[in-house]
């Protein structure tokens, strides 16, 4: 399945540069670690672990 998953998004125009970036937070209501996931494209990703 990944393998197929993969393959999609590489045939689109322009996804070829695009990476998936997890970040891990702490939630201020409960204490316990978030993990937020989104897919940004490559000279955006400093800018996405940089955010708070």
């Amino acid at each position: 399945m990944a393998k197929k998953a993969v393959a999609t998004f590489a045939a689109k125009a322009g996804a070829k540069s695009m990476v998936k970036c997890i970040r891990m937070e702490k939630s201020p209501k409960t204490g316990a670690y978030v993990f937020t996931e989104q897919l940004v494209e490559e000279a955006k990703v400093k800018e996405f672990f940089e955010k708070k």
